[in-house]
């Protein structure tokens, strides 16, 4: 990449939007510009998972302020992400239709799993480089991402669904405080935990770090009011909750620091940490200046080489552990992509759907793992159900039916194959898997 790009991230979270716009610069970021509006989607998610109206228009509103930024950017420079909420909708594509009209990018709902890697990635690019063991976690509107790692490497990475809008929906209505609201709602949100105590020991980790908003908002509210800045102690939780008690009321809480924004979420966010720092006897938490939309900028930078791009480590990683035949693979998806090229050059995504085409064809035996007898349906399951970092939902979901279509009658296929450039892909994919039967290079 070279030095003076601009790159953009856009970060679709339950409460609030974000823009950060940034220069590359020999593997550096320098912030150009950041843009943050309190949406409140998550807030718009009813008893059917269904986005209201009045949500979706606050959405697309504050998309089309972001989309006036980003004007002149083009399609590679750019990474649109959404989570929890959108991960939750029944509605989503509606949403993401128009979003994308409006962003004229794509949008991406990323899988949890791939949230708490961008995270990461975001919060490790912006610490000095260490060695130390980090635990990392990110309180959002409807979700909470934990992750551990060391230098630029996490090594897990888990999304529970729990966070500041669902908790303060189901444990504060109306923003009221009470000691036993917060006992009943840290006692919830322990329970939803629990299984992360397992998952990340404190002996795994040295130091914990807080990304984004409740943490964020917690400790701009401590430091605001004569606590050390740079940290989160546990007492000063326990001050914070006090001072929330005994205003009884989030339009009652006078404190330095409060914004109006962040009052009908505290409640929600203050006690997960709380819950937190209790099951895992976190004495300090340091507030991290990474984030999630940092780590989507980064993660473009990556994207530019096939030796950093994490999708492309992930197919590799599958095809391993699956224990795919190399050699058909590479035949597969050679004369795939080749056929592909031939009858699409209207690609509109500069050569994206042929890359997509290539990882499904270098995966399409990965359902023998379990059973040669219709493997492409095991192949499809598998897909759809494995944690692959990089890889959206969409995409994802794309490629598992592709190998799911790649044999067999083409009647499970018609939803999917009215799209015409899916079923362009799908078919240099069954001619391949044809052309290649006797497992060598067609003549």
């Amino acid at each position: 990449m070279q030095n003076g790009t601009l790159l953009a991230a856009i970060d679709l979270g339950s409460n609030s939007f974000r823009l950060e716009i940034g220069r590359y610069h020999s593997g550096h970021i320098e912030r150009i510009e950041y843009l943050k509006e309190s949406v409140r989607l998550g807030g718009g998610l009813d008893e059917q998972k269904r986005l209201s109206a009045d949500a979706m228009e606050r959405g697309w509103a504050c998309l089309a302020r972001f989309a006036e930024r980003l004007h002149g950017f083009r399609k590679q420079q750019v990474r649109a992400v959404a989570t929890q909420t959108l991960r939750e909708a029944r509605n989503r594509d509606e949403f993401v239709a128009r979003a994308q009209d409006i962003l004229g990018f794509a949008l991406e709902v990323i899988p949890g799993q791939e949230e708490a890697r961008l995270i990461y990635q975001g919060v490790s690019h912006l610490l000095p480089q260490s060695d130390e063991r980090r635990l990392v976690i990110d309180i959002g509107g409807r979700s909470t991402e934990m992750i551990l790692g060391q230098g630029y490497d996490s090594h897990k990475m888990e999304s529970y669904r729990l966070g500041s809008v669902a908790w303060s929906t189901k444990y504060f209505p109306r923003g009221h405080f009470s000691l036993a609201s917060f006992r009943t709602a840290e006692i919830a949100a322990k329970a939803v935990l629990d299984q992360a105590l397992d998952r990340f020991p404190p002996a795994e980790w040295t130091i914990a770090y807080g990304s984004s908003g409740t943490v964020g908002a917690v400790h701009t509210l401590l430091s605001a009011n004569g606590w050390a800045s740079g940290v989160i102690t546990r007492s000063g939780l326990d001050w914070l909750v006090e001072r929330m008690i005994k205003a009884g009321d989030a339009d009652r809480l006078k404190l330095e620091g409060l914004k109006d924004d962040r009052r009908p979420v505290l409640g929600g966010g203050v006690s997960v940490l709380r819950a937190i720092f209790d099951l895992f006897d976190i004495q300090q938490m340091i507030p991290a200046q990474g984030a999630l939309r940092h780590g989507a900028l980064f993660d473009l930078i990556d994207r530019q080489s096939d030796d950093t791009d994490a999708r492309e480590r992930t197919v590799r990683w599958l095809a391993e552990r699956f224990s795919i035949d190399p050699g058909q693979a590479q035949r597969v998806s050679q004369v795939a992509t080749s056929l592909f090229a031939q009858i699409a050059a209207d690609d509109p995504l500069g050569g994206r759907w042929s890359q997509k085409l290539a990882w499904a064809a270098r995966l399409h035996e990965i359902g023998t793992h379990i059973s040669h007898d219709r493997s492409y349906h095991h192949g499809a399951y598998i897909l759809s159900n494995v944690d692959a970092p990089g890889f959206s939902l969409a995409e994802l979901d794309r490629m598992s039916q592709m190998v799911l279509g790649q044999r067999g009658k083409l009647k499970k296929m018609e939803s999917p194959l009215r799209e015409e450039l899916f079923a362009k892909q799908l078919l240099c994919l069954r001619l391949a898997v044809l052309l290649c039967h006797a497992r060598q290079m067609p003549e």
